[in-house]
């Protein structure tokens, strides 16, 4: 039988323009140069098509949401998908009725649309504003059954989580993917989160003997102030350093903090299945022991 290789990219780019003809240009030409070098499976940013509305409070930017079906942008990247024959994630800010998620179609190598994932954790704080304009998704997790192999998905908030990487693993997963916008903290100039960012989820791929890829922007982006002319508009600097890690958690390849960037890393999915059975995690799990993870403080009751 012919061993199962897998070639994932990430894509690191900027996305700060409001004409976003522009953003989706860049990851066209980002997306194009990682199919010609092999890539299968690529991730973009978190949300790569627009700029990172979220780092202030507008209403007008609510205005931005568009619905999943018919969607012209996500019918573009998916035909993209199909043209190259790549498996690809596609961000969106989705509008469903009175509710609005962030959002991630996914496009298989033949241009078919599988589904959405819609983000599960929302973060807040100073640039990070995203319960403001995103309801918590309810989609669960997601692993996605394409033609190079079963891919789950996460977005940014998601990735600090274990019991995402976890529940994706149980799930069938092969590859764990996060889009990603993170960068500066606004509350203090010196804070650098890219360290425990980057060992986070190292951990999750050494935790379940997964390959990892993890796509973040670039770029300084300014917001437009939440219409109060007397609070000043909030900046991020967005720090890259996207990465692709193995399935014990070392990095293969690694982007720096401002430069566009395509990585990329092979796996052999079988090779890996057989070593992460021979480890025994998933075969040694307690389930029935862990029912304070079902709470939010701890204490269960029988």
């Amino acid at each position: 039988m012919t061993a199962r290789t897998l070639t994932v990219a990430a894509i690191q780019m900027a996305s700060g323009s409001w004409h976003f003809d522009d953003n989706m240009a860049t990851a066209e030409r980002l997306i194009r140069a990682a199919a010609a070098q092999g890539a299968r499976l690529i991730v973009c940013p978190e949300l790569f098509m627009m700029p990172y509305f979220c780092i202030d409070q507008n209403a007008q930017h609510l205005a931005l949401a568009e619905p999943f079906a018919d969607n012209p942008r996500i019918r573009h990247f998916a035909a993209l998908a199909g043209e190259l024959g790549v498996v690809l994630p596609i961000g969106f800010f989705e509008r469903a009725g009175n509710a609005a998620y962030n959002s991630v179609a996914v496009a298989d190598t033949d241009g078919r649309i599988l589904g959405i994932y819609r983000k599960t954790h929302i973060p807040d704080g100073p640039g990070y504003t995203e319960k403001y304009y995103f309801t918590p998704g309810d989609t669960g997790f997601k692993v996605w059954d394409t033609n190079v192999g079963k891919i789950g998905i996460g977005i940014c908030w998601d990735q600090w989580y274990p019991e995402t990487a976890r529940a994706m693993a149980l799930m069938g997963a092969e590859v764990l993917c996060f889009p990603t916008i993170i960068g500066s903290e606004p509350f203090s100039a010196d804070y650098d989160s890219c360290g425990h960012w980057q060992r986070t989820m190292q951990g999750h791929a050494a935790a379940n003997m997964l390959p990892l890829v993890a796509a973040n922007r670039i770029g300084r982006e300014t917001g437009i102030g939440n219409g109060n002319p007397q609070q000043q508009a909030l900046t991020n600097t967005f720090y890259g350093s996207s990465f692709i890690a193995d399935h014990t958690g070392a990095k293969l390849a690694e982007a720096g903090r401002s430069e566009e960037a395509i990585l990329l890393a092979s796996f052999n999915l079988d090779a890996i299945r057989a070593e992460r059975q021979s480890w025994g995690f998933f075969r040694d799990r307690r389930p029935q022991m862990y029912r304070s993870l079902l709470t939010s403080d701890g204490v269960t009751t029988c």
